[in-house]
Formats: C-alpha cells, sequence, structure tokens
C-alpha cells in the first residue's frame, strides 16, 4: 500500500487529522476481483465497510451494483445509479422496504423472516408492484473461519433451515412477491482462501438441492462476503487459488453473487493524524494524536495494534525545544477521554516529534464507517479523495 504523495500530506490542514481514499486503488482492486470471479458471476460492493459517496459512485460504475444493510445505505446507493442493489440487513422497516419496492433501479431483497416477507408482500400490494426477493438461510453447516460467524450458530441473521419449507411456501404464493433465489452469506473477514472456495461449493450443492427439493429455478445464489483482508499484513486472501477454484465450479444457469466490501475498499485508504503530544508514564512511551478510536475504532474493537508511519514535518512554531521520542516503543493514543483510547501498542518507531504525521495505511474499510463518531464532540476529520489519473 503506498503512502499517500508528500505533497498530499504536507497540505492537510493544521492540525491533521484526515481519511485520504485512493479511487485508482479502489478500481483497481474492482477490476482484479471481477476477474478472480466466473464470468457469469455478479460482484456487488457492501458500501457498509466504506459508504463515502465518492466510493460508492465509483462501484456504481466499476462493479455491477450494490449491497446496503439499511434505508440510510439504500438511499446513497439509489443516488449513484448502479444497475442493480441487493437489500441485505435485519430489522428493516417499512419506509425503508417501500423504498426498495418503488425504486427505479432492481433491487432485490435478502429476507430475514416470514413477517419481513409477509410486511414486504403487503407493501408491494400497496404500491401496485412486485417486490423480487431472496431467502436469506441460517444453516447449521459450519461456515469458514473469520472475525464474524454469522450462520451455522444462533444469531438473528437469516431463516432457520427448519423454518425454509414454511419460507418457501409463503415466498411463491404471495402475489407480491418473486422468489430469485437463496442468500447464504455467512461470515466475516475470512483469510483462508481454500476454505472460502470450498464453503461457496457446498453452498451451491446447498441450493441445488434446495431447488430440487421444492421444484423451483434459481435465477441467483448470493453467497454474500468475507473475503478478508489482516490490517496488520501478516497473512494475505489467496485471490489466485481462489480463482482457479472458484471458476471450476462456475454454473451456467444460476448466477452466483457476491457482496464483497473489506476486500475491495481496505487498502484505497489512509487515515492520517496529527502528534499532538509525546510523553513517558510509568515506564511507557506514548505518543498522543489529534484523532483516535472516534475516527478509527477497529484497533480498539478487535484489540490489535494498527501498524503506523511515520511522515517527518519541518515547521515547529513553537520557541521551545521540540519534544521528541527516539528509538523506542511507542503506544499511539487519541484525544478522548478514556485509556481505551488507542490505536497502536508498542509500534518501534527511530524518531517522532510533536507536529509530526502518523498515517496508518489500510483503513479504507471498516474505519470511519463503524465508529463512534460525535463523543466528546471532537471535530471531524477531512476526507481527500485522490482521483484515478
Amino acid at each position: 500500500m503506498k503512502p499517500p504523495p508528500h505533497a498530499v500530506l504536507d497540505a492537510l490542514p493544521r492540525p491533521v487529522c484526515a481519511y485520504i481514499y485512493n479511487l485508482a486503488t479502489f478500481r483497481d482492486r474492482i477490476k482484479q476481483l471481477k476477474a478472480a470471479l466466473p464470468d457469469t458471476a455478479q460482484l456487488l460492493y457492501a458500501i457498509k465497510a466504506n459508504s463515502h459517496p465518492a466510493l460508492v459512485t465509483e462501484a456504481a460504475t466499476t462493479a455491477d451494483g450494490l449491497e446496503v444493510a439499511s434505508g440510510g445505505e439504500l438511499d446513497t446507493a439509489i443516488a449513484a445509479a448502479p444497475d442493480r442493489i441487493v437489500f441485505s440487513g435485519p430489522a428493516k422497516t417499512d419506509a425503508a422496504l417501500a423504498t426498495a419496492v418503488t425504486s427505479h433501479i432492481p433491487v432485490v431483497v435478502n429476507v430475514e423472516s416470514t413477517h419481513e416477507l409477509q410486511r414486504l408482500n403487503h407493501l408491494a400490494r400497496q404500491h401496485h408492484r412486485t417486490a423480487h426477493i431472496a431467502l436469506r438461510v441460517n444453516r447449521r453447516a459450519a461456515a469458514p473461519t473469520g472475525t464474524h460467524q454469522m450462520t451455522g450458530t444462533p444469531t438473528p441473521f437469516g431463516i432457520d433451515i427448519d423454518q425454509l419449507p414454511e419460507a418457501v411456501n409463503l415466498a411463491t404464493n404471495l402475489p407480491g412477491i418473486h422468489l430469485t433465489g437463496l442468500h447464504l452469506h455467512a461470515v466475516s473477514n475470512n483469510l483462508d482462501a481454500t476454505s472460502h472456495a470450498q464453503f461457496i461449493a457446498k453452498s451451491l450443492r446447498f441450493a441445488t438441492d434446495t431447488a430440487q427439493r421444492y421444484g423451483l429455478r434459481w435465477e441467483t445464489v448470493n453467497l454474500g462476503g468475507g473475503l478478508g483482508v489482516d490490517p496488520q499484513a501478516r497473512d494475505v486472501f489467496d485471490l489466485p487459488d481462489f480463482s482457479r477454484r472458484l471458476k471450476r465450479l462456475s454454473t451456467t444457469d444460476t448466477t452466483m453473487v457476491f457482496e464483497i466490501g473489506r476486500w475491495l475498499a481496505a487498502t484505497c485508504g489512509h487515515y492520517v493524524t496529527e502528534v499532538i503530544d509525546v510523553k513517558r508514564n510509568h515506564g511507557r512511551d506514548f505518543a498522543v494524536v489529534r484523532g483516535g478510536t472516534h475516527h478509527f475504532r477497529l484497533p480498539a474493537a478487535w484489540g490489535y495494534s494498527h501498524p503506523a508511519g511515520v511522515h517527518p514535518v519541518g515547521a515547529w512554531p513553537y520557541p521551545w525545544p521540540r519534544p521528541e521520542i527516539r528509538d523506542e516503543l511507542i503506544d499511539v493514543t487519541g484525544e478522548l477521554c478514556t485509556p481505551r483510547d488507542v490505536l497502536a501498542r508498542a509500534v518501534p518507531i527511530k524518531r517522532v516529534r510533536v507536529g509530526d504525521l502518523l498515517v496508518f495505511a489500510g483503513t479504507g474499510a471498516y474505519g470511519w464507517d463503524i465508529s463512534h463518531h460525535d463523543f466528546l464532540s471532537h471535530p471531524h476529520p477531512d476526507f481527500v479523495i485522490l482521483p484515478p489519473k
């Protein structure tokens, strides 16, 4: 992950706190993944990873469509005018479902329960529309290893496999519903390409068996997302191996749908923040920054240290010696009044001074979007978009 150009970093307003997104990197990742998937597959960008309008607009034209998980995301997606939208997530409101039903852009709703299915049918009938849906199924099959398990375990996601006969019967008999297929998303942030391909193979067999059991033909089988990115860069998802295995499974009569967010967006982003103070307490060295977990929550939420590099800044505006730390392990902490506002611990550093910038790479996914922005009412970061050349 190449750092942002020095000219971009040096032009940021002080005190520096910014996300920098590189649209060329984002576009390249979409093209790379599309080339790795079977020709008949559809690649949707899951905008929960990063819903910045610049990224959503780019994905709307470069990917095959967008996946959303809330009414707000649905509004953002419709504004970007993609070819298609898939609407996922529990606790969908009537207002959001009505937007999906009446949208001028084709929307497939991943239905979470028979109650949601009946509500959607009711709304579709009210608006004289037909709602296109997939049934999200929570199977008993074990999911690949990842940071979050969505299926194969008790979760609020999907229709229990024991309730699938009722759901299929309802979906095929409600007048306002068109059943297009199944939604089988199972895991988040899996780094094992082999196990992920095996999961997809088993999911396709399950979908085929289910279609035969009920005398149906699926237009689509939505396999969700879950392709992982290691924020500490110790491991990597083997995309070439995944591609080879996947293309052996290519189907001609059913479209495989993938909803990918993290893998596409992570490497396009950098979080940049200015060192406001350095200090030593009880034998540990700290760099205290303008920013923190209210902007970039993932390290604290997952309990890891996010790698950071130092961008030296020459200017020093004060008439006293510039505080610095040399050749030490430092903890990078933020501006919040909590000891849990930590972005990294024991980072080896040659030199960091007050006024220097710390640059956190790989922060384009699940950075700003999952953070508690307004705690203590600190100013939000700047957002800088680097357009493709």
